[in-house]
């Protein structure tokens, strides 16, 4: 008598094994505690043989009977149903191993350790909330162009400069991809020019992460005068304008505070501006005090006509070092900044504080140069050890 789902539910365990048969091989069984699984006995190879469908309720009757189906259809071919179950199994695992989401993560963890964790906690974000919940469960050697194009239109919408970054990391996880032979071809390459340009920098900043690394390498290098490499060096790291920093003196320089108080008079908007030193500013700052502590300017002119050092010299010395102006400008190191720190997920706000902009509500400006402070330290100084990571990457 074949098997009914009410005869099933009213079915118990009574102390000993029950088998209860539905027909064609396919049975209940029953462990004598009460737990149900399917179960079919076939021969195949003259040998008599069993396949175990999988735990009831989570497969029904209906389903138990489809799969029976399904495996009279394998014997027919001359297939081992329970070989193909394995088989099955098998490739399942290898499809999860290789899919978008397992490569993604692979990726990130190999080379997330040379990034700071603020930076590595953004990217891994991005990829969670825009490109697994799409994504992430296919086969990355199956994802397509227009696929992954449309998840891209469906990010710029909210945020161009978010579509383009999540481009780019999708490029990277795809060439690993290639590498490690679970993809053929980098389909984020195709979309080159699909998206919404970018608006244009009209002071032209480095802002790719290889190549910034290559940058502060080359500033390192720089074998012109000490101050003006100091001031280079500086430069990333504090994100003011050339005129603030070529004019610098000791008295704003607060070694024990850790920061560079600039008076009001000497800023663009005539407002007091903090820039917390980080532990790599201070090592430049205390360097160079040996070499020009005694006089007023931390970077002294070479001149009575000049008593800093002019603002031009830093530029100039971009040029010297092979940076055309369409590559990298002085203020590009600001850019740089806004760029990464905005890309690496910090609050709006600290950031604008932090480069000085103008505050349109000038009363609130006036009394307002130490907000954030407290968080802006912590970002400067994350920024300046992921900008450490990025120098000692080759």
């Amino acid at each position: 008598m074949k098997l009914t789902d009410v005869g099933i539910r009213r079915v118990n365990g009574n102390g000993k094994v029950q088998k209860l048969s539905d027909g064609g091989g396919l049975f209940l069984y029953v462990t004598p505690t009460g737990k149900k699984s399917w179960r079919m006995a076939y021969r195949f190879g003259g040998k008599q043989k069993l396949l175990v469908i999988g735990p009831y309720p989570a497969i029904g009757l209906k389903e138990a009977r489809e799969r029976r189906e399904d495996a009279k259809k394998l014997l027919v071919d001359n297939i081992d149903p329970s070989t193909a179950k394995r088989a099955a199994k098998t490739a399942a695992v290898e499809a999860a191993r290789n899919s978008f989401e397992a490569v993604a993560r692979e990726w990130l963890d190999k080379y997330s350790g040379s990034w700071v964790p603020h930076y590595t906690a953004v990217i891994k974000s991005r990829l969670e909330v825009h490109l697994f919940p799409a994504i992430g469960k296919r086969p990355i050697s199956a994802v397509t162009a227009p696929e992954l194009l449309n998840i891209l239109r469906r990010i710029e919408g909210r945020s161009l400069t978010t579509a383009h970054r999540a481009l780019r990391e999708s490029g990277r996880i795809f060439r690993y991809a290639i590498a490690t032979g679970r993809a053929e071809r980098d389909v984020a390459a195709d979309l080159r020019g699909a998206l919404t340009p970018e608006p244009i920098n009209h002071h032209a900043a480095i802002t790719e992460p290889k190549e910034i690394g290559a940058l502060l390498r080359a500033l390192d290098a720089y074998s012109g005068r000490y101050a003006v490499q100091c001031a280079l060096r500086l430069a990333p790291l504090v994100f003011v304008r050339a005129g603030e920093l070529a004019g610098a003196e000791w008295a704003e320089i607060d070694f024990e505070k850790a920061e560079w108080r600039i008076p009001a008079a000497r800023m663009k908007m005539r407002q007091v501006h903090i820039v917390p030193l980080s532990r790599q500013a201070l090592i430049i700052l205390r360097e160079l005090h040996n070499f020009s502590g005694s006089g007023r300017y931390v970077f002294p002119g070479g001149s009575k006509s000049e008593p800093h050092m002019h603002k031009g010299t830093l530029v100039v010395a971009l040029r010297r070092m092979g940076y055309t102006k369409e590559q990298m400008t002085f203020h590009g190191f600001r850019s740089m900044a806004s760029t990464l720190l905005n890309e690496l997920g910090y609050n709006r706000d600290w950031i604008e504080r932090q480069l000085a902009h103008s505050e349109r509500n000038g009363v609130r400006a006036a009394y307002n140069y130490a907000e954030y402070l407290p968080e802006r330290r912590k970002m400067i100084q994350e920024f300046s050890d992921y900008l450490s990571a990025l120098k000692e990457k080759q």
